[in-house]
């Protein structure tokens, strides 16, 4: 396959996504609300850590071949900044909810698990899709993938249903994580030029395409947890064009300090 920017661009959007919620579910290392879930997000956020390094060392190659210069995954992860990362808003957006930004602000385990769920409901079928790319390379790392996000669907729906349908203060914190990040998904459907490219050339596949098929999962399993989804607004966030939430700069600063101040290291 003839490498081209658009392509590289796809992969590198689909890279930054991974990554930067596998930066967001570290951050329970340590910190989990149970012993269990304290691994479980460590496991998934290496999982998410581990596509996107497929995904980089891919997109590297391709952009050697283009550029003729030397680049490595590194470079994407600790060496851009932000506006240069093209990932969804709602992956960097902290697990503290609409509260964010307060001196009194914590961790919200329904945030974190309403996130998780909505990511990886697409992600199944952005995988799927892409296990028939005419990118051999990239089918590859999707066949890989989807069996992660099967697992990762698999755990926040369970975890979305015993929140929902639990006591009365889940279901209220399960119902305010919903309405706060829902919103988010108009960004991740609206249909843009790279997307098409993508989609046009036969590697790539269109998020709008696949909403029908998130949405019935996403009902199916909000439905069970007693849950009502949020109205439909106008709201759209603008990560994937690198306009970020303010958020986004303490994440990378937190991400990338150590390389920063050690250039060339390497362990």
């Amino acid at each position: 396959m003839k490498p081209t920017q658009e392509h590289l661009s796809y992969l590198l959007r689909l890279a930054d996504n991974a990554l930067i919620l596998g930066q967001r579910n570290a951050e329970w290392c340590g910190h989990g609300p149970v012993l269990e879930e304290d691994i479980a997000l460590t496991n998934l956020s290496l999982d998410l850590i581990g596509q996107a390094r497929m995904l980089y060392q891919h997109a590297a190659k391709l952009e050697t071949e283009l550029t003729g210069l030397a680049k490595q995954e590194d470079d994407y992860a600790f060496w851009r900044d932000e506006f240069a990362f093209r990932n969804w808003t709602l992956v960097e957006l902290p697990h503290y909810g609409p509260t964010a930004g307060t001196s009194a602000a914590e961790r919200d385990y329904a945030v974190t698990i309403v996130r998780n769920f909505l990511y990886s409901a697409l992600m199944v079928e952005v995988w799927q899709a892409l296990a028939q790319s005419g990118d051999a390379e990239l089918a590859a790392i999707a066949a890989k993938s989807v069996k992660e996000a099967h697992y990762h669907l698999h755990h926040a729906r369970d975890w979305l249903v015993r929140f929902g349908d639990g006591t009365e203060e889940s279901h209220r914190r399960a119902q305010a994580a919903l309405d706060y990040l829902m919103p988010y998904m108009n960004e991740i459907f609206k249909r843009d030029a790279l997307e098409d490219a993508a989609a046009a050339a036969g590697t790539g596949v269109t998020m709008s395409d696949l909403k029908d098929a998130w949405q019935a999962v996403v009902t199916d399993a909000l439905d069970e947890a007693t849950l009502s989804a949020p109205a439909t607004g106008a709201f759209e966030s603008t990560g994937k064009f690198g306009h970020h939430s303010e958020h986004m700069s303490y994440l990378l600063g937190e991400m990338q300090v150590i390389a920063r101040q050690h250039p060339g290291a390497s362990w």
